[in-house]
């Protein structure tokens, strides 16, 4: 991760009914704290806190136009549960 580097990946539903590519370029990385990109003229914000011991993520985002905010936010709130069982579940 740096500074002005382009992220590419590619989003899928568990069973394959749909999928997008995602691409973001990174404006501001703070080591261990927080980071932000730009995705499609979009902006997103990613903040760690330690809490208790445990690793608070916080993600802010622009909402795009085509969905409900409260669905996207469902969407945001999904990857970042499949990330802590993956995380949570890896040996």
């Amino acid at each position: 991760m740096r500074l002005g580097e382009v992220y590419k990946t590619r989003m899928e539903a568990k069973d394959g009914s749909a999928g997008f590519d995602f691409e973001a370029t990174y404006n501001d990385i703070c080591e261990l704290e927080s980071f932000s990109y730009e995705f499609g003229g979009r902006n997103a914000t990613v903040v760690f806190k330690d809490v208790d011991g445990q690793t608070e993520i916080k993600i802010t985002f622009d909402s795009e136009s085509e969905n409900p905010v409260e669905l996207q936010k469902q969407g945001w709130q999904s990857i970042l549960n499949n990330f802590k069982n993956y995380i949570e579940t890896r040996d």
